[in-house]
């Protein structure tokens, strides 16, 4: 009788190679916990439903003694004019929907599945691109360090991929 298939390893990797594992692993974790903040964002804003969300938005710029004036309380405060039940429901399940994506991604990542790195590396390096041109834009610490963690995720998965060929070619 053939060993247990629950025994066999879930990865595509040899045996030697733990730390593509543990990598992916770390990644699958970061994505699970962006699906997850965002799965909370969306249901926060599925909560503001049938409420006043220009009053809630005014309310958070004075308990938090920012001018209203200034750009970034008078932006809040715009966008929160024109909110209304329908949008709120579809922002909450854009949220719902790109959580779904990332958990999915997560999954897979943990797993070790082919697939699920191909698909982080082509949905990470869309980002590249508007991420690189946002910093040039308007600089900042955070586009800067989002660029830089975005960037190295992705090219760690593109080096897992290309270690993984090059060793198969080998054996």
């Amino acid at each position: 009788m053939p060993d247990d298939v629950s025994a066999q390893p879930l990865t595509h990797y040899p045996a030697d190679s733990p730390r593509s594992v543990k990598g992916l692993r770390a990644i699958a974790l970061f994505e699970a916990g962006k699906g997850l903040l965002v799965l909370f964002v969306g249901l926060g804003l599925l909560s503001l439903v049938h409420k006043n969300v220009q009053a809630l938005a005014e309310e958070v710029v004075h308990h938090f003694h920012l001018n209203p004036a200034h750009h970034y309380p008078r932006v809040l405060i715009d966008a929160c004019t024109h909110i209304n039940d329908s949008r709120l429901r579809w922002f909450a399940l854009g949220a719902v929907a790109y959580s779904v994506i990332r958990f999915v991604e997560a999954y897979g990542l943990w797993l070790v599945r082919s697939w699920a790195e191909w698909f982080a590396i082509v949905s990470g390096g869309l980002y590249l691109p508007v991420e690189i041109y946002e910093l040039v834009r308007h600089p900042s610490l955070v586009k800067a360090v989002v660029l830089i963690v975005n960037a190295a995720i992705v090219a760690y998965l593109i080096f897992v991929r290309w270690d993984l060929r090059r060793s198969s070619r080998k054996g």
